[in-house]
């Protein structure tokens, strides 16, 4: 298969997947495995779900709805399948025909689900979802009584759990107190309305840490965790550290050299801002040997690669990627394989002129 393109180890991903999953079994959490840095793969999906993860979980319908249609072995087709990302009014329809369940913050997104769930015949599960200081999605704690109160009076809409969000938009790490208050809140709901909540999801692959730590970690009431990076990169999310016994090479990038020379790492003329609008000072170190790899902003987040031993990353364009090799020179056809982070793997996964080889 030609370049550039992703090298995605479905073993190593079982792997993975299988470990997180008993490890956090054994702490009476379930693990819904996050598909959306994979593009709605079913090649990926499928492999989870022989890992034995509860369910699968995605941001973007659109994936939902492929994974659906494009069953494999009919493990995607008949998968429970979560929305991750807060429903638009405008994809409600989309939403109740595909997914089992969605996080929810907003009422009025809320009675569209109803209304749809009943116009097709099903009912719709929700997750809401609760601000705990991240401030990302989520209803505000003192708000939540009152939005569980209209939710329970709504027909086909059937309340499974609560959940929360940590460690994204501004890296509140997952801690022993706010994972407490996530409990307290559960209990008060189930409280009030004399009710069982199925499912309390503490967060995403950040919250690990909290989790696994120790015998003395208290689990309180989160018994679901949303996994996506952990399974994938085998990493954590909170510093970007390998998880001890996990592949960390599972998916990782390969790019082809089409341009090797010696160059002067000092531009000559007059200097203005680059074509991203960057303007980072340049040393003059004499001359380099450097290449120029076949991938670029278009394809990937370049400052989530990390390149070989040896092969520094100078710069990027939209199509290229400038690198300086003090090892070895690198020579026209060549392939150079990187280890990749998240970012980089959303980015790559998303492009249609990055390749997929399952291996």
């Amino acid at each position: 298969m030609g370049a550039p393109r992703l090298e995605i180890d479905l073993d190593k991903i079982y792997h993975n997947a299988h470990e997180l999953v008993v490890r956090c079994a054994k702490k009476g959490i379930s693990v819904s495995a996050v598909t959306k840095a994979t593009l709605g793969s079913v090649e990926i999906a499928a492999t989870l779900l022989q890992a034995g993860v509860n369910e699968l979980a995605d941001s973007r319908i659109e994936n939902i709805e492929s994974m659906r249609h494009t069953p494999i072995d009919r493990l995607t087709k008949e998968a429970s399948m979560l929305l991750i990302r807060s429903p638009m009014l405008s994809q409600a329809a989309q939403v109740v025909m595909y997914a089992d369940t969605s996080c929810n913050t907003e009422i009025a997104v809320i009675k569209k689900l109803s209304v749809e769930a009943q116009r097709q015949g099903r009912i719709h599960q929700i997750l809401l979802m609760v601000e705990l200081g991240d401030l990302r999605e989520g209803i505000m704690p003192e708000d939540l009584l009152a939005i569980v109160r209209e939710v329970l009076g709504l027909p086909h809409i059937l309340l499974k759990g609560i959940g929360t969000n940590l460690a994204c938009r501004s890296g509140v790490s997952p801690d022993s107190t706010n994972m407490a208050e996530l409990s307290r809140l559960a209990d008060s709901v189930e409280a009030k309305f004399d009710l069982r909540l199925d499912v309390i999801s503490g967060g995403n692959s950040a919250n690990l840490h909290w989790a696994l730590s120790g015998k003395g970690t208290k689990i309180g009431r989160v018994n679901n965790l949303r996994l996506g990076e952990a399974i994938l990169l085998g990493c954590e999310t909170l510093k970007s550290q390998p998880i001890e016994g996990l592949h960390t090479d599972a998916i990782t990038l390969v790019a082809e050299v089409i341009e090797s020379k010696l160059k002067p790492t000092k531009p000559t003329g007059n200097i203005a801002q680059t074509a991203f609008g960057d303007a980072a000072p340049v040393m003059d170190r004499g001359s380099i040997r450097q290449s120029i790899l076949a991938i670029g902003r278009q394809d990937v987040d370049c400052c989530g690669l990390r390149p070989p031993v040896g092969i520094k990353i100078l710069g990027s364009s939209s199509d290229h990627l400038m690198v300086e090799s003090s090892i070895d020179d690198l020579f026209v056809g060549q392939e150079i394989k990187f280890h990749i982070n998240y970012s980089a793997l959303l980015r790559a996964m998303t492009s249609p002129f990055v390749s997929k080889e399952f291996m």
